[in-house]
């Protein structure tokens, strides 16, 4: 062999295994180059500079045979062989994931390799643990949503049921944890999840167990843990069946279950759950259920809740056929009793009731029957607007309007619903029977009623009659209207006559106790004829700011000559009482009348002779309130509507009862043993309100024009006022006004004697029957002197009547013999007193006083001047008449000014 012949390339990097791999190859063929070798040699000159190119193809060799002769075609033919063989044997470079397999064929390929299964496995796990870390720290536990707060007020009777739930849409009254009983957080422990005071919010195996025993027709527990239902109900307002909404519930859950107080997502479970019948929260329910506080609730009623809050729909044994016709209230009663007792027996296994106190249930504790939704008509949303402004306007805890609009608040007030009802009904039967607006469209339509009653001892407000509907009526009579009150007023004149005294004539207007004359109803006589002129305290006649003086008139023009207070008072006569104001001061007057607890700005301010018999605004819950201060012999309370308001179970404001002697017992009892004549007196005008077996005092009043009519009386137990009058229920007419009431009911006139007085005797009898009968105080010695005023004649004295020559108070005490402002310039008669200023004084031809009420008032009795001379308003609906005088006469008619809020004169008389 020539030294020159070509030795076959050498493995290049190969090592051994590349040159066995060589030596292996068949006879004719060449082996493949190792991997990182050239095919070609450095030695070989023609190998193209060292490194052999290898071609992948026949046509590639083809190419290069021609271009380099026979043998070297050869060769790379031969080249190109020997890579083919390379390549069906040799593996292509693995891929990081090796899917579809890189060394198999076939289905093979397509089967993954455990590692890559193992790999994948723990790749999702990292990024699901990673992204759930990511998101459980970007999550944040949510407020609650405005439909779990969202509550109401409710408004509770005095006996604590419930009068109404207002305020908001919801009916929901929320709870602190201390305040649900932990019987109602056993029960739903042992029926929703076992594991809720140790789990973390979610509970994998109580979600398998609930499958479990669902598939296999088992009493179940909830699926979703106390958290899980708390966060759907209070927290997400997206209320779907998404993955993402129930993603987000499992995420906040979990977050709850880490960071939340156990006893707060316990609170917050059964504040915000639906019970049924509209009922939110366990307050709600217990009310609506059980008409009781959840705080009250026993093992057996909480196990019955609790089963309602799988479904109130299948669980309420009133049924909800208006939802599902199967759930009826046979097939609901019998499925919500099993589940009550396996309640009840799963919190004995638990370990949460003892099996003796869980013998005692063997009866299903039924629900009251459903009631329809509390709505504010009748007289409900009367009482309910009272109790809300007393609790606004008298609350020392920072209740504001605001607040109390936002809801959560539980109101107690002192209304008593059986009282309330007798004097619904009282007015209705009166009215029914007497009101007829189609027969008498003229006198009988817009025909309203008010009333209101006080118990004395404490000042409750124990009912009211605020109008026929609140939702269509909607001023409340029984707070202040405008109807004036007329001669119910009288009683506040004839206390503070005893209380202050007249006025001594010669003195100033200013007078201390030493100056005044004390006043006894008995001993003190005024003079009670019709037309009385009226004087100031030292004997000048009053004058109005037009110049014109002042003639009071009676009821039906009816003449009583001289006349004691007390029976003054029984007949209502107003001439006595007029003139007795101003001989006390309307001051006083005034003053005693807000001592027995009217309000000052419901009184007339200008101190006008008529202020005596009631031309002040007053209204039926005052009235009944001042009553009551006589009624509790002198003690004053002020009238109120609510005792305490609760909030999340806590007591957050309580009445704080004010008492003040207003008046002596002495003054007190007198004005009450008065009273009782005006009811028990054959005579008196208060007849109609008489109660057989009870001593009852009271107070007829009819205003001028015969606008309102009033009756107000008592009983040592309950006070109480009833008014009537008429005006336009349309809020939208501007021009309403109080009309007359003459022809009304088919009475000629409208007297506090008639339909009041019916209504407040059918009424109090009710409401005091069975009551114990309690007799008014008698009447206590007044030091009082003997008073005769007004022009009343006092009886010539006697050597037994003057013992001693010590001059009377009204008689000057000066040595001077000048005469006192009360001395007529005349010769006195013999028969005149030192207060009778009228003595022999002639009425004819004086400019006497205004008609109906500074000319004829507004509304009230227009009277016509005849020769320069008014005539007071009437006194129970009297008419007004025009006085006389011998001058010519001076035609003309004169409507005055009224007072506007109440549409009657400012000086039109009044009646009784």
């Amino acid at each position: 062999m020539s030294e020159h012949r070509r030795k076959p390339p050498q493995p290049q990097g190969g090592g051994r295994a590349a040159a066995r791999r060589a030596a292996q190859q068949p006879p004719g063929r060449r082996a493949a180059p190792a991997r990182g070798t050239s095919a070609g040699s450095a030695a070989d000159p023609h190998s193209g500079g060292g490194e052999e190119r290898v071609y992948g193809s026949r046509a590639e060799a083809r190419r290069a045979a021609q271009r380099g002769g026979r043998r070297r075609g050869a060769e790379a033919a031969a080249g190109a062989a020997g890579g083919r063989a390379a390549r069906s044997v040799q593996p292509g470079k693995k891929r990081l994931i090796d899917y579809p397999r890189h060394n198999k064929d076939g289905w093979r390929r397509w089967v993954p390799s455990w590692k890559l299964v193992t790999g994948s496995f723990l790749g999702f796990a990292a990024t699901v643990l990673g992204a759930s870390t990511v998101v459980y720290s970007m999550v944040e536990v949510p407020e609650a949503v405005k439909i779990a707060t969202a509550q109401n007020n409710v408004y509770l009777y005095a006996d604590g049921s419930q009068m109404a739930a207002t305020g908001g849409e919801i009916n929901r009254q929320i709870l602190d944890f201390k305040q649900i009983p932990e019987d109602m957080q056993n029960a739903v422990v042992s029926a929703e999840n076992k594991t809720f005071w140790k789990d973390k919010g979610v509970d994998p195996k109580g979600i398998g167990r609930a499958f479990y025993n669902m598939a296999m027709g088992e009493q179940t527990q909830g699926g979703s843990t106390i958290t899980q239902q708390y966060v759907k109900n209070a927290m997400l307002d997206d209320q779907s069946q998404t993955v993402s909404r129930k993603a987000k519930e499992l995420f906040i859950s979990l977050k709850a279950g880490f960071e939340e107080d156990k006893e707060d997502v316990m609170a917050g479970y059964l504040n915000t759950s639906y019970y049924g019948r509209g009922a939110y929260g366990i307050q709600a329910a217990a009310r609506t259920y059980y008409e009781k506080d959840a705080k009250d609730l026993n093992a057996s009623e909480c196990a019955f809740l609790a089963a309602l809050l799988k479904g109130a729909t299948y669980y309420d044994p009133a049924g909800s056929v208006d939802i599902d016709p199967r759930a009826t209230p046979a097939a609901n009663t019998a499925a919500v009793t099993k589940r009550w007792q396996w309640i009840l027996d799963e919190m004995v296994k638990d370990g949460h009731l003892e099996a003796s106190e869980r013998a005692k249930y063997t009866k299903f504790p039924m629900p009251v029957a459903p009631k329809k939704q509390a709505r504010l008509s009748g007289q409900v949303g009367y009482m309910v607007d009272l109790a809300k402004a007393y609790v606004i306007n008298n609350n020392d805890v920072g209740i504001t309007a605001k607040k109390l609009a936002q809801g959560g608040y539980t109101i107690k007030t002192t209304f008593e619903k059986p009282k309330v009802d007798a004097l619904k009904a009282a007015v209705e039967k009166v009215e029914k029977a007497n009101i007829d607006p189609k027969e008498r469209p003229d006198t009988d339509t817009h025909v309203q009623f008010g009333g209101a009653s006080v118990n004395p001892k404490t000042g409750a407000i124990v009912a009211i009659y605020g109008g026929s509907d609140a939702t269509k009526h909607f001023t409340n009579n029984a707070d202040q209207t405008g109807a004036q009150v007329g001669s119910t007023f009288k009683p506040f004149v004839l206390a503070a006559a005893m209380e202050h005294g007249v006025r001594d004539p010669g003195s100033g207007p200013e007078q201390g106790p030493d100056q005044r004359r004390t006043v006894d109803p008995d001993k003190t006589i005024y003079n009670g004829k019709n037309k009385l002129k009226i004087k100031r305290y030292d004997g000048s006649v009053w004058h109005n700011e037009e110049g014109k003086e002042w003639l009071q008139v009676n009821d039906g023009d009816q003449d009583y000559g001289d006349i004691n207070l007390r029976e003054a008072m029984i007949h209502s006569a107003n001439s006595p009482f007029v003139q007795l104001g101003m001989d006390v001061g309307i001051d006083k007057v005034r003053e005693t009348a807000i001592q027995a607890g009217l309000r000052k700005e419901s009184l007339v301010e200008g101190d006008v002779p008529s202020f005596s018999i009631g031309i002040s605004d007053p209204s039926a819950i005052r009235m009944a309130g001042a009553y009551a201060t006589f009624a509790a012999n002198g003690k004053q309370r002020d009238p109120f509507s609510v005792t305490e308001v609760s909030k999340r179970g806590n007591v957050i404001f309580k009445h704080e009862a004010t008492t003040k002697q207003a008046f002596s017992s002495a003054i007190a009892s007198n004005v009450t043993d008065v009273l009782r004549d005006v009811v028990e007196d054959p005579e008196g005008t208060g007849n109609n309100a008489a109660i057989q077996g009870r001593q009852v005092a009271g107070k007829t009043g009819t205003t001028d024009g015969n606008k309102s009519a009033w009756f107000v009386g008592y009983t040592p137990q309950l006070a109480t006022a009833i008014d009537m009058y008429r005006m336009d229920d349309n809020a939208e007419n501007k021009n309403r006004k109080f009309l007359e009431m003459f022809g009304t009911g088919g009475q000629k006139k409208i007297h506090g004697s008639s339909f009041p007085s019916e209504i407040w005797q059918k009424y109090m009898s009710t409401a005091l029957k069975g009551a114990e009968v309690i007799p008014f105080p008698e009447p206590e010695e007044l030091e009082a002197d003997t008073v005769y005023g007004g022009g009343a004649e006092s009886p010539e004295p006697t050597p037994s009547d003057s013992p001693s020559p010590t001059p009377s108070p009204s008689e000057s005490e000066s040595p001077s013999p000048t005469p006192s402002p009360s001395e007529s310039s005349k010769p006195a008669e013999p028969s005149c007193g030192p207060f009778d200023w009228d003595c022999n004084n002639d009425d004819g031809g004086q400019n006497g006083g205004q008609d109906g009420g500074q000319d004829g008032g507004q509304d009230g009795g227009g009277g016509t001047d005849t020769g320069g001379t008014d005539t007071g308003g009437t006194d129970d609906g009297g008419t007004t008449t025009g006085g006389t005088s011998p001058s010519p006469p001076t035609a003309g008619t004169t409507n005055g000014n009224g007072n506007g809020g109440a549409n009657g004169g400012w000086f039109g008389g009044t009646e009784g």
